[in-house]
């Protein structure tokens, strides 16, 4: 069967425009692909696109960062990604227009991006040697399909003739199997990436088996019946693991073995320590109900959510190690280079309850939080205070380092501030006349809540019906009811805390320490 062509076009009009654009396409999707099988193999975090993501995220103006968080919230990744991919293949259509007639243009711009991928890898926070590897190959990949598809495109649009002659190869024959190459290229590169993903499950699996078996040296009481308002629509009391929130700057989650992972404890200290998994589950372990706030909740957001941890007193690792006079910040690393610092009085504060986690809601961290370690302090906004992927604490000086956050403009102290939320009814939701039922959540970790109040159209404040506190590391439910009748309401609500601090009705956005202000929604009766 004879492989049929269109006419080609004369050479002096150069490659046409379709076929151009094609060849960028191919050639900068192999460089991509292939760059991210490898990292996928020796060093995930160096894949030239994931690595420019990271660069773009840690350069990008703090108004930005925040306008994506805000805008997009949990989806802020994706969106940044879906992006990056847009402009790439924009950019690499462009680049096979511009080599339409000499390739030397588009060489060129193949390899500029290449050395972006190369320098993004190189100004990673945790850059080793190896990170060198993937966007060099993408580099040279990137090149490489673009010099020869250009040269087999240049032959196949030689002449006028119909068929393929001498030393000419058919345009369906080139395009077909490099775009099948660069398809297998893409999903070699998923699956080293399922390949090593199924080892992270396969160590969870095994970590979740052993806390089964293990005695707890304090288990956390049990949550009393009355702890939460389900039924009436706010959340449950422990959130499950796939809802609970997740805020971080990683755009892969680190595929780290348990059985690999290590945790060294170093700087101002008498002893320095290197702990594996297998030490710290030697150690004593602890359960403790935590509820975990982010800094950038707004004014009755739903960045906040409790879970069960399970994990290592942090304080008690930090005396074995010998914290020396002067030393105010623990400086906590990840396995993907993102930093912080913690007070260290905090931590060390007796009673705080601060963990090195393994477990969370009865299995080991998903992965999202932090498999195989993360820390927990309770009563701090998350940025300073729980690390993912944790593999260094260094006990240091909060003039000597700076934390990520702290670095592009957030306090350097995070407490918690007193908070409440309205969970129903929502907001511009119609319900029945009569009475009605206004429910939500409060926290004020870790010195507890004492009182929800709620006031319905500007009207006099309700004390509110508080549910079971389970402890002042967490969050609590309230609820109370109007007589309403039909027409547009407002309802506003105002937390106090167990020292008789009433939270502010002065608004302000999250930076630099949180929000503050009285939640308000607004429904209708009917």
């Amino acid at each position: 069967m004879s492989v049929s062509t269109y006419p080609a076009p004369p050479s002096t009009s150069g490659i046409p425009r379709v076929v151009a654009g094609m060849i960028g396409g191919l050639a900068v999707g192999a460089a991509l692909a292939s760059g991210h099988l490898v990292a996928a193999l020796i060093s995930p975090s160096s894949s030239p696109f994931l690595a420019v993501g990271d660069t773009v995220i840690r350069f990008s103006p703090q108004p930005l960062t925040e306008f994506a968080k805000t805008t997009f919230g949990t989806a802020d990744k994706p969106v940044l990604l879906g992006g990056m991919a847009v402009v790439l293949a924009i950019l690499a259509v462009l680049t096979g227009l511009l080599a339409r007639r000499r390739a030397a243009p588009g060489v060129s711009v193949v390899v500029v991006l290449g050395l972006l991928g190369l320098g993004a890898a190189i100004l990673a926070p945790a850059f080793t040697p190896r990170d060198l590897v993937a966007p060099c190959v993408a580099l040279v990949v990137g090149v490489t399909v673009f010099g020869v598809l250009h040269a087999l495109a240049r032959r196949t649009y030689s002449g006028t003739a119909q068929e393929p002659g001498p030393g000419q190869v058919s345009r369906r024959a080139v395009l077909v199997g490099t775009s099948a190459a660069v398809a297998v290229a893409s999903l070699a590169s998923a699956g080293a990436g399922q390949f090593l993903g199924r080892g992270v499950e396969d160590s969870r699996r095994r970590v979740t088996e052993r806390l089964a078996r293990l005695r707890l040296a304090e288990r956390a009481p049990a949550i009393p019946p009355g702890s939460a308002f389900p039924e009436l629509g706010t959340p449950t009391f422990l959130t499950p693991n796939r809802d609970f929130y997740r805020i971080d700057v990683a755009l892969r989650i680190p595929a780290q073995r348990a059985e690999d992972w290590a945790l060294r404890i170093h700087g101002m200290v008498e002893n320095e320590l290197t702990l594996t998994f297998d030490d710290l589950l030697a150690r004593p372990l602890v359960e403790r109900t935590i509820t975990m706030t982010c800094v950038s909740n707004p004014v009755g957001g739903e960045l906040v959510s409790t879970a069960n941890f399970i994990g290592v007193d942090l304080r008690r690792v930090l005396l074995d190690a010998g914290v020396r006079p002067g030393a105010d910040q623990v400086f906590a690393t990840s396995v993907d280079g993102w930093y912080t610092g913690t007070p260290t009085d905090v931590v060390l504060e007796e009673g705080r309850g601060a963990l090195l986690a393994v477990g969370m809601n009865g299995e080991a961290l998903p992965p999202e939080h932090g498999f195989p370690v993360r820390m927990v302090v309770p009563g701090l906004y998350g940025y300073v205070s729980a690390t993912k992927w944790l593999t260094d604490l260094e006990l240091t000086t909060f003039g000597a380092e700076s934390g990520y956050w702290l670095e592009r403009g957030w306090a350097q102290k995070a407490p918690i501030k007193t908070q409440c939320r309205i969970d129903v009814p929502r907001g511009f939701a119609t319900v029945p006349a009569g009475r009605v039922t206004v429910a939500g959540i409060a926290w004020s970790q870790p010195t507890g809540i004492s009182r929800v109040e709620v006031r319905m159209d500007g009207g006099p404040w309700k004390e509110a019906g508080l549910a079971d506190e389970v402890n002042p590391r967490t969050w609590r439910m309230w609820r109370a009811e109007f007589e309403l009748a039909p027409g547009s309401h407002t309802v506003q609500t105002r937390a106090t805390d167990r020292n008789g601090n009433t939270q502010t009705e002065m608004r302000a956005d999250p930076i630099p320490d949180g929000a503050s202000g009285w939640p308000a929604t607004i429904f209708t009766v009917a």
